[in-house]
C-alpha cells in the first residue's frame, strides 16, 4: 500500500508593516483571512504577526520615559499579541480566539491541525525569530516572510530607486545582509533577524520573501507556486 503523502506545513511571518498601514486595512485583512482559509484546505499553517508602526510608536515613547530594554521588548510583544488576537478573531472558529503565548503552546496547537496564529513570545525574540523557531521545531516545508517590500534588495528600495531585487540567494549572502543592518534593538526595522536566519540556515528550511500586501504573490509563496520575490535556500 503506498505511503500517504504528508500535508505540507508552512510558517507565515506576517510583518506588522503589512498588517496595519492606515490605508485600506479592513479590506486587506478580510481578503487575507479568506486567502489563509483557502491555503489551509491543503496546507497546515502557522502565522506570526509583527508589531509594526504601532509597536515602534509605543517603544519610542517608553524609551523616552526611561523604561528598560526588557520592558521595551515586552511592550512590543503585547502589540504583536493584539494583532494576533485581531487576526484570530477575523479567521473565526476553529482558530483559537486566544493566541498561544509560548512556543510550546503553538507547537501543540499546530499538531492538532488548522491555522495557528500568535504574536511574540519572550523578550529578545522578534516575531521573525519566533517564526523561525517554530519552523525548525515543526520541520516546516518553508517559511514565508510577508513584508512591506517585494523581496530582498541590494539597497533599500524605499530610499534608492536603483535598488535591484535579488530573486535567489544562498544563506551566506543572506546572513551578511542581515548582519549589516544592526543588532535588532527593540523597534528596529530590518528584513529578517539574525537569530531567525541562523536557525533556518542550520535547519535547511527555505525562506521565501514576498510583498505581503500583494495577495496574488503571497498566495503563490504560501502554496509553493511561482511568485515575485526572493528565495533564500
Amino acid at each position: 500500500m503506498p505511503k500517504a503523502r504528508a500535508i505540507p506545513l508552512v510558517v507565515l511571518s506576517l510583518g506588522g508593516s503589512v498588517f496595519r498601514t492606515g490605508e485600506g486595512d479592513a479590506a486587506y485583512l478580510r481578503k487575507l483571512a479568506s486567502l489563509l482559509h483557502e491555503v489551509a484546505t491543503s496546507h497546515r499553517l502557522v502565522v506570526t504577526t509583527g508589531g509594526g508602526r504601532t509597536a515602534r510608536e509605543y517603544i519610542e515613547l517608553a524609551r523616552e520615559l526611561g523604561l528598560t530594554p526588557i520592558e521595551l521588548d515586552e511592550l512590543g510583544i503585547e502589540v504583536t499579541r493584539l494583532h494576533a488576537r485581531l487576526l484570530a478573531g477575523l479567521l473565526g472558529p476553529p482558530v483559537s480566539p486566544t493566541p498561544p503565548t509560548t512556543l510550546g503552546e503553538a507547537v501543540r496547537e499546530a499538531h492538532r491541525g488548522g491555522i495557528v496564529v500568535l504574536g511574540g513570545t519572550e523578550p529578545g525574540h522578534t516575531t521573525d525569530g519566533v517564526a523561525a523557531l517554530l519552523a525548525a521545531r515543526l520541520r516546516a516545508d518553508r517559511l514565508v516572510n510577508a513584508t512591506s517590500v517585494s523581496g530582498l534588495f541590494d539597497k533599500d528600495p524605499r530610499r534608492d530607486r536603483s535598488a535591484q531585487r535579488i530573486e535567489r540567494c544562498g544563506w551566506d549572502q543572506f546572513r551578511d545582509q542581515v548582519a549589516s543592518v544592526g543588532r535588532g534593538d527593540p523597534g528596529q526595522q530590518f528584513v529578517f533577524d539574525a537569530l531567525g536566519a541562523e536557525l533556518l540556515a542550520r535547519s535547511r528550511i527555505p525562506l521565501w520573501i514576498v510583498d505581503g500586501r500583494d495577495l496574488d504573490q503571497l498566495e503563490g509563496a504560501l502554496l509553493g507556486r511561482p511568485f515575485i520575490g526572493t528565495r533564500v535556500e
